[in-house]
């Protein structure tokens, strides 16, 4: 076996464990600090390959068949990207945060960004509906650059410190660079190639998830040594908030089945702030750092526990799961 096809199966055994492997290098990025200082420079490289590589990944056929029901994913896409947002900057404006400025920016990013880009697969993982929760990805990643900065701009422009415009106007250029790459792969290498490499390119998933994760955890070690009670109230916090968007959101769409419900508010409850991160460029403050990465751990972890009760619910709605 060569070297090229030696790495092509590592890559293809990195696609098939990609999400625990995910876990893993969230895990492995606290316990390797210097390696996450190394690599955060290049954190909005790493967001812009990884959409390049979901969009590369879309399967045509099951996005094709939920556009088929639009009412539904237009439905979700309001829900998720400006009724969820708006109910949580609503409760945030009554809240004195002007004495924790940072605070209220992680916050903010946290109520606007759109849903992570692992969530069909995280949502496949627990038994849910994975190709729903890709249409609703892609539909929400869309509405990003328009919705997000003018919420921004509504309720803190003020007091936030990213410009709205430069937020909006960075949005576009990621999200718009990393479809036009991948719409250009699949002209040139043709779509049966894709298909082929779906493991690699899970494989490379999995790889720059990595990097993403140790660029994101570099500080949490120091700073949980340091300040025990902060990074747990973080937690905590990060936590309660994604908890209650997804049920608000199952409990709203609970008459679609509980299958679909789940699917939407498991998207709504895991939020990307890493691209958020991303388009804000340099210049945000450790704390919004410390804090999207502190709120990857709902993200990663909740999944895998929440398993029996999806199971339990989704089994009422087809018996003969």
């Amino acid at each position: 076996m060569s070297l090229l096809d030696k790495a092509g199966a590592g890559l293809a055994w990195l696609g098939r464990h990609g999400t625990w492997a995910v876990a893993v290098s969230m895990f492995a990025g606290i316990m390797l600090p210097p390696l996450g200082a190394l690599l955060r420079p290049y954190f909005s490289e790493t967001v812009v390959v990884l959409l390049v590589l979901s969009f590369l990944r879309v399967d045509p056929v099951a996005l094709r068949a939920q556009w088929a029901r639009p009412r539904l994913l237009i439905m979700a896409t309001a829900w998720t990207m400006l009724a969820l947002p708006l109910i949580m900057l609503l409760a945030l404006s009554g809240v004195d945060l002007r004495g924790s400025p940072v605070l209220l920016l992680a916050l903010t990013l946290h109520a606007v960004a759109p849903p992570t880009f692992s969530s069909p697969s995280l949502a496949a993982l627990i038994g849910l509906n994975g190709a729903i929760s890709l249409a609703l990805l892609i539909a929400c990643t869309a509405t990003t650059p328009f919705t997000s900065p003018a919420l921004v701009a509504a309720f803190f422009g003020a007091d936030v410190t990213i410009s709205p415009v430069a937020l909006g106007l960075r949005l576009i250029l990621i999200l718009a660079g990393a479809a036009c790459a991948a719409t250009a792969i699949r002209a040139i290498t043709g779509k049966g190639w894709v298909e082929r490499q779906s493991e690699r390119l899970d494989g490379l998933s999995v790889i720059m998830l990595f990097g993403f994760a140790i660029a994101l955890m570099g500080s949490v070690l120091e700073n949980a040594l340091a300040h025990p009670l902060l990074v747990l109230g973080l937690i905590a916090l990060a936590t309660a908030i994604s908890l209650a968007l997804s049920a608000l959101t199952a409990l709203v769409f609970g008459r679609s089945g509980w299958d679909t419900a789940l699917t939407l508010g498991h998207a709504a409850g895991s939020r990307n702030m890493g691209l958020m991160l991303a388009a804000a460029a340099g210049g945000v403050p450790e704390l919004v750092w410390l804090y999207v990465a502190l709120a990857q751990f709902p993200i990663y972890v909740l999944p895998l526990a929440f398993k029996p009760l999806v199971r339990l619910l989704t089994r009422r709605d087809n018996p003969a799961r």
